[in-house]
């Protein structure tokens, strides 16, 4: 077991370095510890070698790592805060890894909050594990000879994407396992507002990184088999019949008393060449919603206020019964029962690229607001990434497609939605994408409220956690069903 790790340590301070340094210095397993800086001018460190690199997730870095591995595992420290492994930590990952024969080992830890420790636990790496901001902590422990063989084989100058694209090929090659310990403590480092990290791929400033991203993923999925490409399906809506509307809005809604009249009211006032309703599925409201939604639907008989006999409703159940419903249009649109349209045109909007681009799928953009409809930031999410050719393989890295969304019914009807409050929009977004055009509008119309009472409030760890964890299964679910569809 002695000198089996060669630790590659992201250049931090020269207080936190030294720390780390110490720490892992006085494990057995270590042979090597090697700083990789992006200073040509820093050249020396005590207890290790330095070597340098410009930018830290860069395929030069995953070389040179290669390149100075001579041990048969290696420890990546993704950290520039110090790390103070915990009991027999180095073991433990050494343990794991040999026996299970892993390609790459992960675990939970601890964030050192006012000099106590704060569990931050991980998730299971699944197959659908895809998105380029998953979290496996700030240790990576590497089978060196599968890293070995990755870079061989790699023609890729990533700039950003390096360790991901890593990352991906590992999976290739073995399972990635995380051990469910919390093995080490990181000194907490200033955290980016959870919106910026949320919608930071939609971000101009960070598309250079997104576009590499993008062409890692596209690339694995071409690997094994689960990449779709064009021709993709056009909807025939000549075949949909027996149609009274052409378009619905379905709003979900439970305890939104202080949002539900403006919801409504946006839709009302829309201004369309064609017969559309409004469906609004009360799922038992106890706050005076379902007041407010019968004294609205009194005044105007396009509002339908239904109320589902079971009580087991999820959002996409929900909409489930909205769309199922006798008076579901041709069209079902999307709109949440904390937002609003932003002016009379959305809807028709889009029927019209359902109408010209005979899609299974339109998806607007819309405007980050506070409750009094006044901008935040990032403002306007417009999922310009998006590209006819490779979005639907984009779609399985990312976290989400955009809003408002509206599908074709005859469609969405077959396919069935999951009866779940989150993940439900995007596993069909996927799941339609897989066969069928999807229908971009760029320009905004929609206005997304956040406020304290809304769902997109912050939440906790653990909750993130489900949440990511359940759009990881869907992501599984849909390489599964693409690799499966493109054997046949």
């Amino acid at each position: 077991m002695k000198n089996s790790i060669t630790v590659f340590l992201q250049h931090g301070s020269q207080k936190q370095s030294s720390k780390t340094i110490k720490q892992f210095s006085e494990s057995e397993l270590v042979k090597e510890i090697i700083i990789i800086s992006s200073d040509e001018k820093y050249s020396s460190f005590e207890k290790a070698r330095v070597i340098h690199s410009k930018h830290f997730n860069s395929s030069e870095t995953i070389k040179l790592i290669s390149q100075f591995s001579s041990t048969d595992y290696t420890l990546i420290v993704t950290e520039q805060n110090s790390i103070k492994p915990g009991q027999f930590c180095l073991d433990r990952f050494y343990q794991i890894a040999k026996n299970t024969n892993a390609s790459m080992v992960y675990s939970d830890y601890y964030e050192e909050d006012k000099g106590k420790p704060v569990p931050h636990p991980v998730i299971d790496y699944q197959e659908g594990s895809l998105r380029d901001d998953f979290d496996f902590g700030k240790l990576l422990f590497v089978k060196t000879d599968l890293l070995k063989n990755i870079v061989k084989k790699d023609e890729n100058n990533f700039k950003f994407a390096g360790l991901y694209n890593l990352r991906l090929g590992l999976k290739q090659f073995g399972a990635i396992v995380r051990i469910p310990e919390y093995l080490y403590i990181v000194e907490s480092a200033e955290e980016v507002g959870t919106e910026e990290k949320h919608f930071s791929y939609v971000d101009p400033k960070n598309r250079e990184v997104q576009i590499e991203m993008e062409k890692a993923v596209t690339q694995y999925l071409m690997d094994i088999g689960a990449y779709v490409h064009q021709p993709f399906k056009e909807i025939d809506l000549s075949a949909a019949k027996n149609f009274e509307y052409e378009a619905s809005v379905i709003i979900p809604v439970r305890n939104r008393v202080k949002t539900i009249s403006g919801a409504i009211e946006s839709v009302l006032k829309q201004k369309t060449d064609f017969k559309f309703n409004l469906i609004v599925i009360d799922n038992h409201s106890t706050d005076g919603t379902t007041d407010v939604i019968k004294k609205l639907s009194a005044k105007d008989e396009k509002l339908i206020h239904y109320i589902p006999e079971r009580t087991d409703l999820g959002i996409g159940g929900c909409w489930n019964a909205g769309v199922h419903h006798n008076n579901c249009g041709k069209f079902a649109v999307q709109l949440d029962s904390d937002d609003i349209y932003k002016d009379e045109n959305t809807l028709q909007t889009i029927v019209d690229v359902f109408r010209k681009e005979k899609c299974g799928m339109v998806i607007g953009s819309y405007q980050i607001t506070d409750f009094n409809l006044n901008e935040l930031p990032p403002g306007l999410i417009d999922h310009r990434e998006w590209t006819d050719d490779n979005g639907p393989n984009n779609a399985l890295r990312i976290n989400g497609l955009g809003a408002p969304r509206a599908f074709f019914t005859p469609l969405l009807r077959e396919i069935k939605i999951p009866n779940v409050s989150y993940g439900e929009d995007y596993s069909i977004g996927l799941a339609i994408s897989r066969q069928y055009k999807i229908g971009r509008i760029y320009h905004s119309v929609y206005l997304c409220r956040r406020w304290e009472g809304n769902s997109d409030a912050q939440l906790d760890l653990l909750k993130i956690n489900a949440n990511n964890f359940y759009k990881d299964r869907i992501r599984t679910f849909e390489l599964l069903a693409r690799k499966k569809s493109n054997k046949e």
